[in-house]
C-alpha cells in the first residue's frame, strides 16, 4: 500500500491559517496581485505547504513528523527568528520582561517606576539581550507581527538542512532540492503539479517556485496570461528583468511624448492634469432644471476641498464652483448636499419647497411630466458611441481638475505643490480635443485593436451597464480621455514589443490600467485620502453617478508591473519546466502526479463575464503573443450554477484528472463551503470520478480584519485530499457504514488530539467537525457500490424540504459522533456524557465566547452538531459578529422548567447563579434554591460542583466581564456544595 503523505495524516491548520492570513493582509503587496486582477488567489504559503504535505512521507512518529514540517517552512521557532525583519517596541519590550529585567535594561520616573524607555547607558548588545528576552515570550501570533513571509527569506543552507536530511534520507540544501528529491522517491522524477482551472496562477507559480514541473491550464484567456506571466516572469534572468523594466519605460516615455505633444494635459501654466473629476447630468423632471449628480460634493478632505453648486437661472442649471481650504462647517454640508439619495434624483432647485424627489429608475423609463412634456428614457448606445447624444437623458459634465505644479527650489530640489479647480474655458476646450482625437484614430484603433470593439454579452454581472446606464459595449465603461490614453498604450506596446514576454507584460500593463482608469472607479477612498478606487473593488461592474479619470502621471504607478516581487529567488538549480495551456478541463490530456484545483461552486465568481472587461482590450494582442490561443471567454463551457448540468461538469472533469494521474498520484481540493448538504453533493462528486477522500482541513485564508483565533471560520478554505479508489473495494449497505465512520471519527479525533500543542492549538472545534465529515467521506468513497445508489442520479435528485439525502444523513451522524468527542478541557469525560445535548451545546458556546468568537454561524454549527433546534432563546445576542449567550442573570426566570434546555441541570445553576447576584443577593440564596428546586439533588451534587467549577473559571478572561460576577458567585455556591450535610 502507498505509503500515506503527511498532509494524509496531519497538518498544522493553526499556524498555516496564521501565516495566509498574514500574506492576505499583504493586500498589493502580495507577491503575484501586482501583475493583474483576480478573485480568490490563494495564498502562496498554504500552496507550499500543501506541495510539501503532499510530498512528505508519514511516518510513524508524528510529532517528530510535525516539527521537521514546520523547519522546513521556516514556521518553528528557529524559522521565526531567521525571518524577524522588525524591532520590537520598546513598549512591546517592557511588557514581555520580569520586573528584574524591566529595571535592568529600562529608564524609571520619578517614583522609581520603569517606564517604556532604554536606559542611556545601555550597550548595543544589552538591548539586543532585552528585545531577544522579549521575543521569546511571545506568542506565534504576535512573533508574525515582527516576522517577514517565508518566502521573502532566502533560503541559505544551515544546520537546518543536516537536521532535514538526517531525518528524511535526502541530501538537499535548499526547499527546491528537497522537494526534487522527495518527488523522485515517490514517482520516480521531478514531480509534475497541474491546476486545471489556474486562475490568477497561485499553484503553477508556487510549484514552479519551490522546484516542481508545474502545468496551468484555465478555460479563460485572461486566466492563461496571468498564469503564463506568473512562470515566465519568476524564472526571468536579471537581463530579462531589465529588459523588461527597459520595455515598460520605453512606453511610458513614448506615451509621455504622445500626450504633451497633443497638449491635452497641460494648463496654460504649463501645470500637468492628473486627475479629471466628472459628473452624470440629468433634466428634473418636476422643473426641467439640469442637475448634476452627486452622491457627495466632498472632493478631498486632506484639501478641505468642496464642490458648490449655484443657480444659474437663465440656463436652468447649476455653475459648480470649487473651493478648496473651507472649513469644517462647509466640508459637512457639501457631504450633505447630495442630489441622489437612496436612488432617487433630489433636484437642489425643486426639492427644498416642494419635497419633489425622482425614482431614477423612473428616469429610464420614457414618459411624460404633469404639464405634458415628453421624457426620453434609457436608450442603449450603438457601437460607435462613445460619448452621450445631446438629447440623451444622462449626460457626462466635467466639473473639477486637479493639477499638479512643480518649481525648482533654490538649494535645486523640486517641490510639488497639487490643487484643484473647476475647468476654465481652455481646460473644457482641451476636453473637445480629446474627443476629436478619439474620433480621428476610431476606425484605424479599433481595426488594429488598440480600442476595444466587442459588446457586452448579458449576464449576472454584464446586465448591469446595459440595465443602469445603456452601455452596450464595453469600450462605453470609459470615458474619452480614458479611451485615449489607454489607446495610446496599446498603440505604443504594438510598436515597441519585440518578445511574446513583452506583449504579455504589455497586455497585463492595459488590463491594471483599465482597472484602475474607468467610469467605474469612484473618487475618494478613505477619510483623509484623496484618490480614485479600482473598477473591480468587489466582484461587479457598478456604474457611479460619479466618474474619474487619471491623468498619464498618475496612471504610472499603476501599470509599472512589480516584476522584482514575482521573480523566483534563485538557488543553485536550473529553471523548471512549466507548461500554459488553455482548455477545457474535460478535455485535458496533461498527466500529473499532483493535481491542485480550486473549483468553481455554486455561487462562485463569474469570472467569465468580468474577465471579458480585459478580454474587450487583449484579444487581437493575445491572437499575435500566443497564434495557438482563442481570445473568447468561452461563456457556453464555464462551469457555473449549481443543478444538473454542473454536477456533470464537475464529475466528469475529476474523472478526468483522475484519469490523467498515475496509480500513486494525488489530488486537493480547495473549496471553501461548509454546508453538510454541499459536502455530500461534493462526495458523490468524488465517488463518481473514481476517486476516494483521506483527508481533509480547513485553513482561514479570507479572514477580512481579524485573525484566526478571532473564529472567523466562514471564510476558511478546505483542502480535500483525494487519491484513486482502492478497485478492490466492497458493495456495501448503507447501514453498515455507521459503525465503520464511527471508528473512523474517532480515530481521527484521537490522532489530532495526540498531536495538540497546549499552548499554541492547532486545531479548533470547526477542524475536528469538518475532519469528522472527511473520515465520513472517506468511509463512504472507499465503497466500491453503496446498496443501489447511483452516484449520478442521487446528485440530482431534489429532496422534499425538511429531509435529508442518505448521504448527508451519513455525514450528520459524522458530525454528532465528533460532537460527543470534544469534551472541554475542565470536563472530566464521564461529567461530558452525563450533560444533555442542550447543555453541551451551552457549554461549547461558552468555550466560543472564551475564544473571542462571536460569529451566529458557529453557534448554527453547534446547535446542527448536538441536534439542538431551539438555540436561539440562548443567545443574548444574535447580531452577525456580536452573538453571544445569555448569563444566569441575563435568564432571569425566563425558560424555566420548560421542556429541554429549561429543566436541565444547567438551567437550574444559571437560576442559582441569578438569585445569587441579583439584588446584591448572596451566594447562600443560589445554594438554597438547588438544595430545595433539583430533583435529586444529592445525587447530582458531583455534577453541580463540576458545573460550577467550569463557570467560575470564566473570570479569568478578560473578554468576559459580563460574566465576572457571576463566575465568582459560582466559585463561593461550589464550596457550600461540597460542604453541604458534612
Amino acid at each position: 500500500m502507498e505509503q500515506k503523505s503527511f498532509i494524509e495524516a496531519q497538518f498544522p491548520v493553526s499556524k498555516m491559517s496564521k501565516e495566509s492570513y498574514k500574506e492576505r493582509k499583504a493586500v498589493q503587496s502580495q507577491t503575484l496581485t501586482g501583475l493583474g486582477k483576480w478573485w480568490g488567489r490563494k495564498p502562496l504559503a498554504l500552496v507550499r505547504g500543501t506541495l510539501l504535505g503532499l510530498l512528505l512521507p508519514a511516518t510513524d512518529n508524528p510529532q517528530r513528523d510535525q516539527e521537521i514540517f514546520l523547519k522546513i517552512m521556516t514556521m518553528d521557532e528557529k524559522g521565526l527568528a531567521k525571518r524577524k525583519v522588525k524591532t520590537i517596541p520598546v513598549k512591546e519590550v517592557m511588557v514581555q520582561l520580569s520586573r528584574n529585567e524591566q529595571e535592568r535594561y529600562l529608564d524609571s520616573d520619578a517614583s522609581g517606576e520603569p517606564v517604556a524607555k532604554y536606559k542611556s547607558d545601555l550597550s548595543r548588545e544589552e538591548r539586543q539581550q532585552a528585545e531577544h528576552l522579549a521575543w521569546q515570550r511571545l506568542s506565534y501570533d504576535q512573533k508574525l507581527l515582527y516576522c517577514c513571509r517565508p518566502e521573502d527569506i532566502a533560503d541559505e543552507e544551515d544546520d537546518t538542512w543536516q537536521e532535514v536530511n538526517e531525518y528524511l534520507g535526502t541530501n538537499a540544501h535548499n526547499l527546491p532540492e528537497l522537494l526534487a528529491e522527495l518527488g523522485r522517491k515517490r514517482f520516480g522524477h521531478l514531480p509534475v503539479v497541474g491546476d486545471c482551472f489556474s486562475g490568477g496562477g497561485a499553484v503553477p507559480y508556487e510549484a514552479a517556485r519551490v522546484g516542481c514541473e508545474a502545468f496551468a491550464s484555465d478555460l479563460n484567456p485572461v486566466a492563461g496570461l496571468l498564469s503564463w506571466a506568473d512562470l515566465n516572469i519568476g524564472q526571468a534572468t536579471e537581463a530579462e528583468l531589465r529588459e523588461i523594466k527597459q520595455f515598460q519605460d520605453k512606453v511610458y516615455q513614448a506615451v509621455n511624448h504622445q500626450i504633451a505633444e497633443w497638449g491635452v494635459e497641460t494648463n496654460e501654466e504649463n501645470d500637468r492634469g492628473n486627475v479629471y473629476l466628472y459628473c452624470t447630468e440629468t433634466v428634473c423632471p418636476e422643473c426641467g432644471w439640469t442637475v448634476p449628480m452627486a452622491s457627495s460634493w466632498l472632493v478631498g478632505v486632506g484639501s478641505a476641498t468642496v464642490a458648490k453648486l449655484v443657480e444659474v437661472p437663465e440656463m436652468k442649471r447649476f455653475k459648480i464652483k470649487i473651493e478648496s481650504g473651507v472649513t469644517k462647517a462647509e466640508m459637512e454640508a457639501a457631504k450633505e448636499a447630495t442630489t441622489v439619495v437612496d436612488n432617487h434624483l433630489v433636484c437642489p432647485h425643486c426639492a427644498s419647497a416642494a419635497g419633489n424627489k425622482t425614482a431614477i429608475e423612473d428616469l429610464r423609463v420614457q414618459g411624460k411630466t404633469a404639464d405634458g412634456r415628453v421624457i426620453r428614457g434609457l436608450r442603449n448606445w450603438e457601437k460607435d458611441e462613445f460619448v452621450p447624444r445631446p438629447e440623451d437623458i444622462f449626460q457626462e459634465r466635467l466639473y473639477c481638475i486637479r493639477y499638479e505644479h512643480f518649481e525648482e527650489l533654490p538649494n535645486g530640489k523640486i517641490e510639488r505643490t497639487r490643487y484643484y479647480r473647476e475647468p476654465t474655458l481652455e481646460d473644457l476646450g482641451r476636453e473637445k480635443k480629446v474627443i476629436q482625437l478619439v474620433r480621428e484614430n476610431w476606425n484605424e484603433w479599433r481595426d488594429k485593436g488598440y480600442l476595444p470593439s466587442m459588446e457586452i454579452e448579458s449576464g449576472y454581472n454584464t446586465e448591469q451597464p446595459i440595465r443602469e446606464r445603456g452601455w452596450k459595449y464595453w469600450h462605453q465603461l470609459f470615458l474619452p480621455r480614458q479611451l485615449l490614453l489607454l489607446g495610446t498604450i496599446l498603440q505604443q506596446i504594438d510598436r515597441l514589443a519585440q518578445t511574446p514576454l513583452q506583449r504579455v507584460i504589455g497586455l497585463l500593463m492595459v488590463n491594471r490600467c483599465a482597472n484602475w482608469n474607468s467610469k467605474l472607479c469612484g473618487w475618494g477612498v478613505g477619510q483623509a485620502r484623496e484618490s480614485m478606487a479600482q473598477t473591480f473593488y468587489n466582484q461587479a461592474l457598478n456604474t457611479l453617478w460619479e466618474e474619474t479619470a487619471r491623468g498619464l502621471s498618475l496612471l504610472k504607478g499603476v501599470y509599472e508591473l512589480p516584476v522584482d516581487n514575482v521573480r523566483f529567488p534563485y538557488h543553485k538549480h536550473s529553471k523548471t519546466p512549466v507548461h500554459v495551456q488553455l482548455g477545457d478541463a474535460r478535455h485535458i490530456r496533461q498527466i500529473c502526479d499532483i493535481w491542485i484545483t480550486d473549483p468553481p461552486y455554486a455561487d462562485a465568481v463569474n469570472y467569465h463575464e468580468l474577465t471579458e472587461f480585459f478580454l474587450a482590450w487583449d484579444r487581437k494582442f493575445i491572437e499575435k503573443a500566443f497564434p495557438d490561443w482563442y481570445a473568447d471567454s468561452k461563456r457556453v463551457l464555464a462551469v457555473r450554477g449549481d443543478g444538473e448540468d454542473f454536477n456533470k461538469s464537475m464529475v466528469d472533469i475529476y474523472r478526468n484528472l483522475a484519469e490523467h494521474m498515475p496509480e500513486n498520484g494525488v489530488q486537493v481540493i480547495m473549496f471553501t463551503h461548509q454546508k453538510v448538504a454541499v459536502w455530500a453533493k461534493l462526495a458523490l462528486i468524488v465517488w463518481a470520478a473514481g476517486l476516494q477522500v483521506t483527508a481533509a482541513w480547513s485553513i482561514a485564508t479570507e479572514t477580512p480584519r481579524e485573525g484566526y483565533n478571532k473564529g472567523n471560520y466562514i471564510k476558511s478554505t478546505v483542502l480535500l485530499v483525494l487519491r484513486k479508489q482502492n478497485q478492490d473495494g466492497e458493495d456495501v449497505f448503507l447501514d453498515e457504514l455507521l459503525p465503520d465512520v464511527e471508528e473512523e471519527v474517532k480515530r481521527q479525533i484521537a490522532s489530532m488530539k495526540a498531536l495538540e500543542d497546549k499552548e499554541e492549538p492547532n486545531f479548533s472545534d470547526q477542524d475536528y467537525i469538518l475532519a469528522a465529515y472527511a473520515a465520513a467521506m472517506k468511509v463512504l468513497t472507499s465503497a466500491r457500490r453503496i446498496e443501489d445508489i447511483d452516484a449520478a442520479k442521487e446528485l440530482n435528485r431534489v429532496y422534499p424540504a425538511g429531509t435529508t439525502s442518505p448521504i448527508e444523513n451519513l455525514i450528520l451522524q459524522a458530525r454528532k459522533i465528533a460532537s460527543a468527542q470534544l469534551v472541554p478541557q475542565h470536563f472530566e469525560n464521564f461529567l461530558w456524557k452525563q450533560l444533555s445535548d442542550a447543555e453541551r451545546f451551552y457549554i461549547k458556546g461558552l468555550e466560543a465566547e472564551k475564544n473571542d468568537i462571536h460569529q451566529v454561524a458557529v453557534y448554527q454549527e453547534l446547535a446542527r452538531g448536538f441536534g439542538v433546534a431551539e438555540y436561539t432563546d440562548m443567545l443574548q445576542s444574535a447580531k452577525a459578529n456580536a452573538a453571544r449567550l445569555r448569563t444566569g442573570k441575563e435568564w432571569g426566570r425566563r425558560n424555566l422548567g420548560s421542556e429541554g434546555f429549561g429543566e436541565s441541570l444547567l438551567r437550574h445553576i444559571l437560576m442559582a447563579l441569578y438569585l445569587s447576584v441579583k439584588n446584591d443577593g448572596k451566594p447562600m440564596d443560589g445554594k438554597t434554591y438547588l438544595r430545595t428546586e433539583v430533583p435529586g439533588y444529592w445525587d447530582s451534587r458531583e455534577r453541580i460542583m463540576g458545573l460550577l467549577e467550569y463557570l467560575s473559571t470564566l473570570s479569568a478572561f478578560t473578554n468576559m466581564k459580563h460574566w465576572h460576577q457571576e463566575a465568582m458567585a459560582a466559585r463561593v455556591i461550589r464550596e457550600l456544595v461540597s460542604t453541604d450535610g458534612v
